[in-house]
């Protein structure tokens, strides 16, 4: 139990450090920031759930303490208690279906991904009261705190018309941010917590201390209620009101989701192509260069929710094919 106390409590002095950097105005600062849940991702996978428990807690101490209170409530709804509940999961098992007792059913790794989208837009859901209780005072508070960073940025003052290189109609590219800024920060949170994971993980694997067996990635899956979770999110966005901006976030950390699925199976199924590099490499650089192909592969993954692509794509050759039971 000390030793646990140690690593939670050295675990979250590092995580408390890592966020308040942010408050430097650095550039390296920004890199710094988004490791910030990794000290309770590691301790909570290397040791157990306590450990990282207690270094969430220890950070949002630290935090409250030097910075004031609502820095710990941005730190333990944003990062501390995602990144427990995360780290809780990722080493969650029960004995396997065979009774075999050598053996452990390891929560799935899809059901992770799915953790990670459904934690990220809770997150951002819970800041909504901070700018208003409706959409229209909460897009209006977000426009005012949008032209207040521009202001800043290119040196205009209050009452001066406000000018942007390359924007020729400010008040439309403000209402422009508002939209699409919300659900970006959601989908942010959501890469950033699953990256620091799979961080978490291979530190924890190379260190020794990772129980789980690594899993192959390419075998991702989720449950089938996750396209439910999807429309039904994707419903929620023509509804009126606060519902609507909310469901936005949860429909696009659901999109992107499926979009990691999606890779996962353009990974699986190229094995067996002789062009495997060319084609992963492209696939990568459209997104990154374009950024709209990422719907192809969301596409590709809400496919595979009817249709075992993977299956289907390596039928006729020996490349083992399997679909887990807890997915």
């Amino acid at each position: 139990m000390v030793q646990l106390l140690l690593v939670g409590i050295g675990a979250g002095v590092t995580s408390a450090l890592l966020f308040a950097t942010l408050a430097t105005g650095q550039a390296f600062a920004v890199g710094l920031f988004y490791l910030t849940p990794l000290p309770i991702l590691l301790a909570g996978i290397a040791w157990n759930h306590l450990a990282g428990a207690i270094a969430a807690l220890t950070a949002g101490i630290l935090l409250g303490a030097f910075l004031g209170l609502w820095f710990v409530l941005a730190f333990l709804i944003g990062i501390g208690l995602p990144a427990y509940i995360l780290a809780y999961l990722a080493m969650l098992a029960r004995p396997a279906a065979n009774g075999s007792q050598e053996s452990l059913d390891w929560y799935p790794v899809g059901r992770l991904v799915l953790a990670g989208a459904l934690l990220a837009a809770t997150a951002t859901a819970l800041t909504v009261p901070a700018f208003g209780t409706d959409a229209e005072s909460y897009r209006g508070a977000l426009k005012e705190a949008f032209e207040r960073v521009l202001r800043a940025q290119t040196g205009t003052a209050d009452g001066q018309p406000l000018t942007f290189p390359g924007v020729q109609d400010v008040p439309s590219f403000l209402d422009f941010l508002t939209i699409v800024m919300p659900p970006a920060a959601a989908v942010l949170s959501m890469i950033t917590s699953l990256l620091n994971l799979w961080l978490a993980g291979r530190v924890a694997r190379m260190s020794g201390r990772l129980t789980r067996p690594w899993p192959d990635l390419t075998e991702l899956r989720f449950p089938p209620m996750a396209p439910l979770l999807l429309a039904a999110a994707v419903a929620g966005t023509f509804l009126p009101g606060i519902i609507a901006v909310i469901a936005g976030f949860f429909a696009a950390t659901l999109l992107t989701a499926y979009a990691a699925l999606g890779f996962a199976i353009i990974h699986n199924v190229s094995r067996i192509l002789p062009a495997r590099a060319l084609i992963l490499s492209a696939a990568w650089l459209a997104v990154f260069l374009i950024g709209w192909p990422v719907l192809l592969a969301a596409l590709i993954g809400l496919a595979d929710s009817f249709v075992d692509i993977r299956a289907r794509f390596v039928r006729g050759t020996n490349l083992p094919t399997h679909r887990s039971p807890n997915e």
